[in-house]
């Protein structure tokens, strides 16, 4: 059995679509998601914004390899292209954690690296579950204190869509 984290991600198309799409794909697995935040882009920073959610997933049967496959195959139904690292994307899931797996394997980083510093990935996992940790750095709900403010207020709730 495995409980993972997985962030969502859509700057392209029908951006709330897309995300319900990821949801709708993991529905037998699905333990809960965040609200819906806009923010704008990360890296590539001429592109539109992006709609965010962050979801909780448990199955008896999946490893963190696993976890990655289905990652993988929600950004294929959402016809994904990979052009420009960092750049425009229908759907963008990412594997945050399983459980406390470590891994430093090029495909799989576990936990994804940069999580501590993102406040796109944080925020919508702190308000889904106070209680959250990732594994090696600490309670998430510190680590977005520890963020500056004004990447935490970027990180806009979108009360007006839900992903169901």
């Amino acid at each position: 059995m495995s409980r993972a984290v997985l962030s969502l991600g859509s700057n392209l198309g029908d951006r709330l679509g897309y995300l319900r799409l990821a949801v709708r794909g993991l529905s037998e697995v699905l333990v809960a998601t965040s609200s819906v935040y806009e923010t704008a882009p990360w890296g590539v920073t001429d592109q539109p914004d992006f709609l965010n959610a962050v979801v909780l997933v448990d199955s008896v049967e999946f490893g963190e390899w696993d976890w990655l496959r289905r990652a993988q195959q929600l950004e294929q139904r959402a016809e994904r292209v990979r052009r420009q690292r960092w750049g425009p994307r229908t759907l963008d899931v990412d594997v945050v954690t399983v459980d406390d797996v470590r891994s430093d394997h090029p495909e799989l980083l576990l936990p994804h690296p940069g999580t501590p510093q993102r406040a796109t990935v944080l925020v919508p996992w702190a308000e889904m579950d106070g209680a959250a940790v990732l594994p090696g750095h600490g309670a998430v709900f510190a680590l977005c204190r520890e963020l500056p403010p004004e990447e935490v207020a970027g990180v806009r709730k979108r009360s007006d869509l839900t992903l169901y």
